[in-house]
């Protein structure tokens, strides 16, 4: 069994933790709710609820249109069906 991927990214993982300057929480989390970052997270979460409240709204109102159709079709009176000729020499003697 080789060690050296393992040992390579648990260093990797260390030096990460040691600097901890570099892995700093964001504004929002480390303090300042009143940044700019702060405000352009904020609409960036408004606009994928949005966004994510539309699709779903759209995906209802297909489902309530096919709903509605499929009542309305059901409603509907059946129309007579054609007659249909018979073929030739197939009558009844």
């Amino acid at each position: 069994m080789n060690l050296r991927p393992f040992l390579a990214r648990a260093a990797v993982a260390l030096l990460v933790m040691l600097v901890q300057y570099s892995a700093s929480a964001c504004a929002v989390c480390y303090g300042r709710s009143d940044s700019a970052m702060a405000h352009g997270f904020n609409w960036g979460i408004l606009s994928l609820l949005v966004v994510v409240g539309f699709v779903l709204a759209s995906i209802a109102a297909f489902f309530i249109f096919i709903i509605r159709r499929s009542a309305s079709l059901a409603a509907r009176p059946a129309a007579p069906a054609p007659e249909t000729s018979s073929p030739a020499g197939s009558e009844k003697l």
